[in-house]
């Protein structure tokens, strides 16, 4: 039979119309189930060598990844002082603690304690402020020392000293008998180049936490976060989450706290641009100011730029870098020891501070982290610790026995990434033992089931935490 134009045309327009029905008709899609082997969800990165930490978000497009690997190289590169034959890369100073991002945060991982009181913080260093809160309700700066001790200096000005760490041993008989040897800490000021601190300082030793799944921490919707805050503990079980309010300048407003160690940094450019200040002494648009106390002679003479020393461009790509770092994959999620330790995570209540699961929002600064299941194992709220841990040092709302929860995505692959197994603000956990049984305050009966299991079931919590 011949075809006539006609009739093909009308084929076709059949088959259009019923692919259309299929399409408009069809049932939909089943919903996936949450999958804690994807921590990251769709920003989960399979690496599990030493560079797991600092992999770009797999649904990054093409172009994206040109704007990445551009905020690792601002991440990366060591800054010279100024003026230099490279001006994007100048402008070190005058006082200062790393000439890099990277120097502190290796390998994008988190940092360590010295490993001897003569040696040197590498990956750490220690706030300062004075009795009373700034104009903004923040930490007092010293008024010569500033807001954090800088142990490093371009030639010609005295670095402004530095922090001496040692350890003294205290035990702790578990339920079965079995010792645990802690380290106590003890901080001292050394070199000091401009006189005494005072009496009256407030200290707090801090390393460098890990930067990997920032983004999707800073994509968690505020009513998320505050959904898990009882600061009355009306429930009463002992734990009463607080959010910390901070001030943020370029908003000039008080705002949700979401980063660093007491949840002081409202958002990532914040955060960079606190860090970049603080810890390289490079002037941005959001901290325009050099990083010199009164004093401070030879720093305030040294050399400065006009302008920004860290510009905007690479302000920006050093933030859209710290947003897109991928999450590593749970690993071992189906043993049964890590299933064994899960229950027993449950059963000690961790998960009342260590909030196991959230949902992103739908408009966040990067549409790749939108609408995302991710388990981060935080509620990012400040809890009491109790004094054991306590650095006396409030922070906007954070009280001097206060901390932010730490998330624990990643956790099992921090020895791979970053070759140790210190934890807490400021290392003094030589493990993940260590660092439970240091919890206290509003974690303490979560650390008295620690200590009661059995040595099976410790082993099998551990295995847990190392499986994330």
């Amino acid at each position: 039979m011949k075809t006539t134009r006609y009739s093909r045309s009308l084929v076709v327009t059949l088959v259009v119309i019923a692919a259309l029905y299929v399409v408009t008709h069809a049932e939909p899609p089943a919903a996936q189930p949450a999958d804690r082997t994807r921590p990251g969800g769709d920003l989960t990165t399979d690496v599990q060598h030493a560079g797991a930490y600092g992999q770009s978000a797999p649904n990054l497009p093409t172009a994206k990844l040109l704007e990445f690997t551009a905020g690792n190289r601002v991440f990366t590169t060591n800054w010279v002082t100024a003026p230099a034959s490279v001006k994007s890369f100048d402008g070190l100073g005058p006082l200062f603690n790393r000439v890099s991002c990277s120097a502190c945060h290796l390998r994008d991982g988190r940092g360590q304690p010295p490993v001897s009181p003569e040696a040197e913080m590498e990956s750490m260093l220690v706030r300062l402020s004075v009795p009373g809160e700034d104009a903004h309700g923040g930490p007092l700066g010293h008024p010569v020392y500033g807001g954090q001790l800088q142990d490093r200096a371009i030639l010609g000005v005295p670095p402004e000293g530095r922090c001496s760490v040692s350890y003294s041993p205290r035990t702790v008989t578990l339920a079965d008998g079995t010792a645990v040897e802690l380290r106590v800490p003890t901080y001292t000021f050394v070199d000091l180049q401009y006189g005494p601190l005072g009496e009256d300082i407030l200290y707090s030793p801090r390393v460098a936490p890990s930067v990997f799944g920032l983004g999707l921490l800073e994509a968690i919707p505020e009513a998320m976060i505050l959904a898990h805050a009882d600061p009355d503990d009306r429930d009463g079980d002992g734990i009463s989450g607080r959010p910390n309010r901070v001030w943020h300048t370029e908003q000039q407003a008080t705002v949700l706290g979401r980063f660093g160690w007491k949840a002081n940094a409202a958002d990532l450019r914040e955060q960079a641009a606190g860090a970049a200040n603080g810890d390289i002494g490079l002037t941005t648009t959001v901290n325009p100011q050099q990083n010199v106390g009164t004093g401070q002679t030879a720093a305030a003479e040294a050399y400065a730029q006009e302008g920004p020393e860290l510009s905007e461009k690479f302000l920006d790509r050093l933030v859209f870098y710290t947003r897109t770092l991928a999450v590593p994959a749970a690993r071992n999620t189906d043993d049964e020891q890590v299933l064994r330790g899960r229950n027993a995570f449950q059963a000690a209540n961790c998960q009342a501070c260590h909030v196991e699961s959230y949902r992103t929002g739908h408009d966040p600064a990067v549409p790749q982290l939108a609408n995302q299941t991710i388990f981060p194992y935080t509620d990012l709220l400040l809890h009491d610790m109790g004094e054991g841990l306590a650095d006396g040092r409030p922070d906007f709302a954070a009280t001097g026995r206060e901390w932010r929860t730490p998330p624990l995505w990643g956790v099992g692959l921090q020895e791979t990434v970053s070759g140790h197994t210190t934890f807490l603000h400021d290392g003094r956990a030589r493990n993940l033992t260590e660092a439970i049984l240091w919890h206290d305050g509003e974690a303490a009966a979560s650390r008295e089931a620690f200590a009661q299991m059995s040595a099976a079931e410790r082993a099998a919590l551990i295995a847990f935490l190392n499986s994330l």
